[in-house]
Formats: structure tokens, sequence, C-alpha cells
């Protein structure tokens, strides 16, 4: 071997080792989506703090939480597909830092204004984020199980939040500052995510176009099945903004508590019972899911009403797993038929899309939960949001009954 080449082979192996695999890839991508729910879900413990120590209403609480949502809206449309023109790696990058900028502005917010600076920075970030990191993980896939990806999105989303809420519980219990530490955390977890993406394989597409902002479409061929996939995934995120939002509150309610490490453990049951449903759902089919997670959601809706009617922690501790359990099965069963349904060129678009009517109506229901929460009462707030998604479950599985054909396109033979 000449010098030169030996010279090569040292460059080689010392630049391997710095280099990720399509392996890293995707657990680096799950990251991601972990760090964008723990960026929406951190502020959830906190919430009744910040509404004591500023005198905030529940309206202005839910629109906070709903500042993130209408972000994401603004921010889909306009840069959904960035992803399929750049490459998963660099928008994943730029999200991040974005998520990583918002934890600086809201761990020392004086007033209520940068709490809604900071969840405009999340949002985007979340928006430019999750669909290539979904996108990511679907194409970096080396399981043998197609459904692997979505149903290790549903684990890295929930794992994400129900970190944030025990830790943001945990710091604003026994630390001084409460409303600092969990978003250092988030702060030096961005950066770590940062750092790993660098190590990750350049994923840019070989041939480019132009980029330009692009429309919300759907590619021809998929639009029943994407209704119902973007439909179920809407029904899980709206039902969680309610949790997400006033769940502190209703557990002040019923409780008289402040303890804020005792709630943080009670929110993050629901998002623990999402991980673990979600371990187990990578062999079942995807509209089997929709049906299961639009079933379940209504016994979760029942539970919803009857806890805060009664004011009863077992029945709000019942909705935490029973709730839990159909948000995993609905969310994993619209990921799954819109991950075998999207072509691969537009993958990252129709992914920002189905995310962008998703979280339009999650923002709806929390600034509407809000509102009626404010001019009338948290329990009558509560109902009319359970019968609101009570309609939205029967509408999702009155479009299964209607599009029967969608099997055929999502099922796999059987052997």
């Amino acid at each position: 071997m000449t010098r030169q080449e030996s010279t090569g082979a040292h460059s080689i192996a010392t630049e391997l080792p710095r280099r990720l695999g399509g392996r890293g890839a995707f657990w680096a991508a799950a990251f991601v989506l972990a760090l964008a729910l723990w960026s929406s879900g951190a502020p959830s413990v906190l919430y009744p703090i910040y509404a004591e120590q500023w005198d905030l209403t529940p309206v202005v609480v839910t629109t906070v939480f709903a500042t993130y949502q209408l972000a994401l809206i603004v921010v889909l449309p306009l840069f959904g597909n960035l992803s399929d023109q750049f490459g998963r790696r660099r928008i994943m990058i730029t999200g991040i830092a974005l998520i990583g900028a918002s934890a600086l502005v809201i761990a020392f917010a004086p007033h209520v204004a940068y709490l809604y600076a900071g969840r405009v920075l999340q949002g985007a970030g979340a928006g430019l984020a999750m669909g290539a990191a979904t996108a990511s993980m679907i194409e970096n896939n080396t399981s043998r199980g197609p459904r692997f990806a979505s149903t290790m999105a549903t684990v890295a989303t929930s794992t994400g939040l129900t970190i944030a809420l025990l830790l943001s519980g945990l710091f604003a219990e026994y630390l001084p500052l409460p409303l600092l530490w969990s978003y250092i955390v988030l702060l030096a977890l961005a950066g770590a995510s940062i750092t790993t993406l660098l190590l990750t394989p350049e994923d840019r597409p070989s041939v480019r176009t132009r980029w330009r902002p692009q429309a919300p479409f759907v590619p021809s061929g998929i639009r029943i099945g994407f209704v119902i996939a973007t439909l179920s995934v809407a029904l899980a995120y709206s039902v969680g903004a309610i949790f997400l939002s006033l769940g502190a509150h209703m557990i002040d309610q019923f409780t008289h508590t402040d303890n804020t490490a005792i709630v943080g453990t009670l929110l993050a049951t629901s998002s623990a019972f999402i991980g673990i449903t979600g371990l187990f759902l990578a062999r079942i089919s995807p509209r089997t899911l929709i049906w299961a997670g639009a079933g379940l959601t209504l016994v979760s809706l029942a539970l919803m009403a009857a806890a805060s009617a009664f004011q009863s922690l077992p029945l709000f501790l019942a909705w935490c797993v029973i709730g839990g359990i159909a948000y995993a099965l609905a969310f994993t069963g619209g990921l799954g038929l819109i991950t075998r349904l999207a072509p691969e060129h537009h993958r990252g678009a129709t992914l920002s899309f189905l995310y962008l009517i998703a979280y339009t109506l999650q923002a709806a229901t929390a600034i509407g939960v809000g509102a009626l929460a404010t001019t009338t009462s948290l329990g009558a707030a509560v109902k009319v949001a359970a019968i609101a998604l009570t309609l939205l479950s029967a509408t999702v599985a009155a479009l299964l009954l209607a599009d029967r054909s969608t099997t055929a396109h999502t099922e796999p033979a059987s052997s």
C-alpha cells in the first residue's frame, strides 16, 4: 500500500466513527419528534403557576397553549415541503434550533407576552421538524415491519411528552426558580439533538428544483384515505388539547393541591400509556387501529365528562389511562395509513398537510374550551367539548364504513 493510499484509508477510518448510518438517522429523527412534543407539553404543569403569578384567565392560558398550534398552521402550508427539496436533516436542524431558542425565551419570561413569543418559536420549530422527522423515520426504517416507523413515532412523541410533564412537575416543586429548569433541560437536549443530526448522512435530494412555497394539496388517488388518516390524528390531538391546556386546572379543582410533582405525575400517566400502548401496535393494520381509536375515544370522553361533573380524581385517572390508550391507537393508525398512501417524492408535503389540519383542529378545541371555561364554567366547557369530539369520532367511523375500498390500498395480502 502506498503512503497516499495509507493516508486515505486512515482518513476514512477516522471519519467513519463520526458518521451515523441509516439506523442512526432513524433514531436521531425519533429524538427530534420527542423534543417537539417535549416543547409542546413542557408548560402544561406550569400553567396554574403562570395563571396565579400573572392573574391569567382560562382563555388566556388556552390561547398561550394554542399559539403553538397557530404557529404550526402558518408554517406548514408555506414550508411543509422544504424537506422534500433540501433534505430531512437540514430542516430538522433548523426546527430544533428554533425550539432551543424558544426555551431561552420562555425560561426567562417576565410576563405573558414572552410565553406567546416562545410558543410561536416552538410551533414554528415543530412545524419544520415534525414532517421532516416523520419522513426520515419512514425512509430510514431498517426494520422488516413496514409499520415500525409509525409505531416508533408514537412512542417517541409520548416519551418526550411524559418526561417533560414529570420533570416540569418535579423541578417546579423541589427546585428554586420553578419556571426555569424544564426549559434549561430542553435547551441542552436541543443542542444534543443538533449535534446528533450533524453526524447523520446528508440526505439532500440529488435532483433539485427551485423551491417555492407550496399550497396544501393531497396527491390524487389517496384523498379519502388521507381524510380518514388526518381526522384520526386530529381526534387524538383534540382530546390531548383539553388534557394539556386545562388538565392541571382540573386536577387543582378536584384535589385542591398545589403540589406540582403530583400534577405532573398525573398528567404524565396519560402520555406514558400512549407510549406503552404504542409498543404493541406494530403488527396491527392501520384501519383496525383507527376503528379501535375512535371507539375507545368515546369511552375516554365519557370519563372526561364524568370526572369533571363529579370532580372525581379516580375518574380523572381513568380518563388519563383510557385516553392515553385511545390516543395511541388513533394517532398510530392515522400515521400508519398515510405512511402507506403517500408517494415518496411528496411525503414531506403530505405529512405536513396532515399535521396542519390536525393542529388546526387542536388549536380550535383548546381556544374554544378556554373561552367557554372563562364565560361559563370549566365543567360546562368540558361537556361541550365531549359532545363535539364525539361527533368527530362518529365522522371517522362513518368514513371508514363508506370507504371500504381503502382496504385494498392499505392492507397487505395475507400470507
